[in-house]
């Protein structure tokens, strides 16, 4: 039997690894806190299923982002708080045992209370994945870019964020993420997230924030702080350089919904010259030959 040794607090807790897999999946964590420990800004491409997981893999991404909207919208509904834990992890398990880098995962907002935070933490570590990001939403939550977000108090969110830092020790990486920016303003939501850094999260996620001087102002708050950021302009010529990034403090740069997207566009157009011709002769220089699609699975 292997064993594992975490930190919690001033403690030691022994994790018991029964199944050399389960080894591996702590290998996914030490790999995870590796990209963190250094200077550099690694893209994480939002996957939502094994496939697009394969094929974020295979065109040599060094860390997935399991994203939860992307998820949610693939299982057939919009990013609302509508998608449970169960569910999420299903599709996450198919991300963990298809790839053989570490997955950065969205847990939403713990999916409940400070009890179903640490659950999902415990679930979480179970399932594989390296690492998970948990915001302070109301619950149900949803997109941070949507209106009518609502955050919980600061106190109550660090509570989650120490049960879940019990629940596994260092077996997971956890973020901290805050939404505040857009409700209490970026000075609230930086006394958030030094809270919730005091309560034991790995890194900081402030959720909002729309330009340099912004992340800058991030950066000199939490000046030793390991940082993910939304590159939600990606596709709108709003993306910050990855240097730029990196020279801030971001190690994780998150792309969620993009990838999704293109299969969005793809799979219309598809399906229009289907609907029009009958065939998908018309598109067929946007679509991959069978033998293609087939070597992501060798």
């Amino acid at each position: 039997m292997l064993t594992s040794k975490a930190s919690i607090g001033n403690s030691v807790k022994t994790i018991f690894v029964s199944d050399p897999g389960e080894a591996d999946f702590l290998m996914h964590t030490k790999l995870l806190r590796s990209l963190i420990s250094g200077t550099d800004c690694h893209p994480a491409p939002g996957v939502f299923d094994g496939f697009s997981a394969r094929i974020a893999a295979q065109a040599g991404a060094k860390v997935l982002h399991a994203s939860g909207g992307a998820i949610s919208r693939a299982i057939g509904y919009p990013d609302q708080g509508l998608i449970s834990m169960t569910e999420m992890l299903n599709r996450m398990s198919e991300m963990v045992a298809v790839c053989d880098i570490p997955v950065f995962a969205d847990a939403d907002t713990g999916f409940g209370n400070t009890k179903n935070a640490a659950r999902t933490a415990r679930c979480y570590n179970a399932a594989g994945l390296a690492g998970l990001h948990i915001e302070d939403q109301t619950f149900p939550k949803r997109c941070g870019y949507m209106d009518g977000v609502a955050v919980i108090p600061a106190s109550d969110m660090a509570d989650k964020i120490k049960a879940m830092k019990d629940a596994v020790g260092d077996n997971l990486v956890i973020a901290a993420r805050t939404d505040a920016v857009g409700i209490e303003g970026v000075e609230a939501a930086l006394e958030r997230i030094s809270l919730y850094m005091d309560a034991g999260a790995d890194m900081a996620f402030v959720e909002g924030i729309e330009d340099l001087p912004q992340l800058q102002a991030v950066a000199q708050a939490l000046p030793d702080v390991p940082l993910v950021f939304n590159q939600a302009h990606a596709s709108d010529g709003g993306a910050l350089d990855l240097e730029v990034l990196a020279q801030n403090g971001v190690r994780f740069a998150l792309y969620p919904g993009d990838l999704q997207r293109g299969a969005i566009w793809a799979m219309q157009q598809a399906i229009k010259a289907i609907l029009k011709t009958g065939a998908t002769q018309s598109v067929a220089d946007h679509l991959l030959t069978n033998s293609q699609r087939d070597r992501f699975f060798e």
